[in-house]
């Protein structure tokens, strides 16, 4: 088995790829047609019905069942946009591979901030709250539980240390100005920033991504490609598979659009109606942005791939700053409502935390058990600070 098709085992599990043997077509051609129909279902019910009919005077029941179903039917479209995101990027190899996974991933985690950013119960905490549930989840639960398996299968595990000190110098300085500066300003009420500031902000940060990008897609790209492993043959695609394989992405990703109003909806008289803690909004929405990215992360380290794992880790977190930022501040700005970034004490106790961790845990070159241990009693302590603050 060459190096592609390894790498491509690492994402869709051991044996041939699926894409070269019949049999495995035509099981991922009936999984995407049963996945296409019923969502598209369900956004015709919804769109026939409509929110009000649905959602408005329903029993409790009959509302978490609502949620549940709207919840699983966006994951699972996040699990078949990542999926054709995946094959597409083989081949493009890496680093720009994984670029097109972490931006499938800003996208759907825009859409589902916005849709309830601009609901009538919208909370200005709730692109802060997604924003900082998804650094805690990539880089203490999904990373920390990826060294550990990793480690606890292969022992010690290599990377490219520069590739994950790149994406740490953008990661660590964006964060803190997003999440803690704010609440240090003088201009506005603390936690969050003047249209000034926000419009500024927004610029730099996008300009620094861009940067990034330019070396990770460029000049440095070597950085961010396993070291035993930067020679690898690309598979070869014919123009027909490539054009379908983005057309049915487009298409998977247009019902988690469409069904993002009724979710966040849902989602906002369930938190209402059990009196949980307006952070778990976020919570659920991180859980959405990067459930396929984080089991791929995961098969990567025990697959002995650990730079696509900091790749899809790192990358999502980079992206989700860089770029969920002045998309959240856009949508402020353009609608009037206020947006809250700035995170209270403790938050910003446990960011301090992971990040001077991460920097600690890529510092050298190879990782440990010990490492991942660490990384998941911060994800812990993280769960048990969203229902006992």
């Amino acid at each position: 088995m060459n190096a592609s098709r390894k790498r491509l085992a690492v994402i869709r599990g051991s044996g041939p790829l699926r894409v070269s043997r019949g049999w495995g077509k035509a099981s991922e051609s009936w999984d995407v047609i049963l996945r296409l129909s019923i969502a598209w279902l369900t956004v015709g019910v919804f769109l026939l019905w409509g929110d009000d009919q649905l959602f408005d005077h329903g029993s409790v029941i009959r509302l978490a069942a609502l949620f549940l179903w709207f919840f699983a039917i966006i994951l699972w479209c996040a699990f078949g946009v990542i999926e054709k995101a995946d094959y597409l990027a083989e081949f493009l190899g890496e680093p720009l591979g994984t670029l097109v996974l972490t931006l499938s991933i800003v996208i759907i985690e825009v859409v589902l901030i916005g849709a309830v950013a601009l609901g009538g119960k919208a909370l200005p905490t709730l692109g802060r709250d997604t924003m900082f549930a998804v650094l805690m989840i990539v880089l203490n639960g999904v990373v920390g539980l990826s060294l550990l398996l990793g480690g606890v299968r292969h022992h010690e595990q290599s990377y490219n240390l520069p590739g994950a000190a790149a994406y740490l110098a953008v990661i660590i300085p964006l964060s803190v100005i997003t999440l803690v500066l704010p609440n240090f300003t003088h201009a506005v009420p603390t936690g969050s920033l003047t249209t000034a500031q926000a419009f500024f902000f927004s610029l730099f940060t996008v300009l620094l991504y861009i940067v990034f990008l330019g070396i990770q897609t460029g000049r440095h790209r070597k950085f961010f490609v396993q070291p035993e492993a930067e020679n690898h043959q690309k598979p070869i695609a014919s123009r027909h598979g490539i054009g379908w394989h983005t057309f049915v992405l487009l298409v998977t990703m247009l019902p988690i659009v469409l069904l993002a109003k009724g979710l966040a909806k849902l989602m906002d008289q369930g938190i209402e109606a059990l009196g949980a803690p307006a952070a778990l909004g976020g919570v659920l929405v991180g859980i959405v942005v990067f459930a396929p990215e984080g089991i791929a992360a995961l098969r990567a380290a025990l697959a002995n791939q650990l730079q696509r794992s900091i790749n899809l880790c790192l990358g999502a977190s980079a992206s989700t700053i860089g770029l969920t930022v002045p998309a959240i501040l856009s949508i402020g700005m353009l609608t009037g409502r206020p947006v809250i970034l700035g995170l209270d004490a403790a938050g910003m106790t446990l960011l301090a935390l992971t990040l001077l961790m991460s920097s600690l845990t890529f510092s050298g070159p190879r990782t440990t058990v010990l490492e991942g241990s660490v990384h998941l009693v911060l994800f812990l302590v993280y769960i048990v600070l969203i229902f006992s603050p």
